[in-house]
């Protein structure tokens, strides 16, 4: 919000979707912004408050000399906050595959930070990060993006249990709680979406990355947006079980006696759930589909019997 002040004080008439652009966001999320910003101020005065307004198309600010030189001032990190971004730099300049270009702005943006941060960055040094083998992935994956060059996969599809191979036109990546590519895959034909954590195997092909002109989707609002025509799972949960409708976009969710949830929900996988059902354990339970009921309770059965197995006999068995 503070750098959105700065740039808008710089650029007067700003265009709205520049400005998203810019910023990386949605439009909408930019007017969000902007309903914000008039409310601040360096004191609750009308005439020191932001006054920014638009027409949904331009952005204005009536009065920028109003706040005056604070926000001009520089951000102050605390230490903490230093070290973190210490050690995150440190650890993104040793990625594989990182364009030198972007490896040598990270180095002297990081050199920078440690004169700012003083006795804070001695702590820095004494932390690493390893990356596992999502970072080669990544690398592999910007740098086919960068050059407009195929990939060829091997995929964990965690509702099916198997991998797969495939060959995909990347198209971008980015991060909701994990990392992700977006891609065209050419096996189905289709708009995919792959998370590098779950790529088993990738290389780069020599085939040019042609991927066919699609509108991207916007996720402001989470990577899941179930469709009207998607199949349509009830679950039931126990109070220990809420979370569900909290982190899963549903249709309705209905109170229970018990204090649980009815959650009805739509999905283009409903096998995906049954990860779901054995994660909830005794707080929930699938009611319909009554297939997707079935197979859930084998896979807990299943699971059990795992467990009831005789362990092994030897110095590493589990007592």
């Amino acid at each position: 919000m503070l750098s959105l002040v700065t740039y808008l004080r710089e650029r007067p008439g700003a265009h709205v979707d520049d400005v998203a652009r810019a910023f990386g966001i949605t439009q909408d999320e930019l007017i969000s912004d902007l309903d914000v910003l008039p409310m601040c101020g360096t004191s609750f005065r009308g005439g020191d408050l932001l006054d920014i307004d638009t027409d949904g198309e331009r952005i204005w600010w009536r009065n920028p000399d109003a706040s005056g030189a604070s926000t001009a001032e520089p951000l102050r990190l605390a230490a903490d906050e230093a070290t973190a971004l210490l050690v995150a730099a440190r650890a993104v300049s040793t990625l594989p595959g990182l364009r030198e270009g972007d490896r040598q702005a990270l180095l002297r943006a990081t050199a920078k930070l440690e004169a700012a941060a003083g006795e804070a960055a001695g702590a820095s040094s004494r932390l690493s990060v390893t990356f596992e083998s999502e970072g080669g992935v990544f690398a592999e994956v910007d740098r086919a993006i960068s050059e407009r060059r195929r990939l060829w996969l091997r995929y964990y599809s965690p509702a099916r249990d198997e991998l797969t191979e495939r060959e995909v036109d990347p198209i971008r990546l980015f991060a909701v709680g994990h990392t992700y590519m977006e891609a065209w895959c050419r096996t189905s034909e289709a708009r995919r979406t792959f998370r590098l954590d779950r790529v088993a195997e990738i290389r780069l092909l020599d085939e040019p990355s042609a991927p066919p002109e699609i509108e991207l989707r916007d996720l402001s609002e989470g990577l899941v947006h179930p469709a009207a025509e998607d199949p349509e799972v009830v679950v039931e949960v126990g109070p220990g079980g809420r979370w569900v409708a909290e982190y899963y976009p549903h249709d309705s969710a209905e109170e229970l006696p018990d204090g649980g949830l009815r959650v009805t929900l739509r999905t283009p996988d409903p096998t995906s759930l049954r990860r779901l059902a054995l994660r909830l354990g005794r707080e929930g339970r699938i009611v319909s589909p009554v297939g997707l009921a079935v197979s859930a309770r084998e896979a807990a059965r299943e699971a059990l019997a795992a467990y009831e197995r005789e362990p092994a006999e030897g110095p590493g068995a589990l007592a």
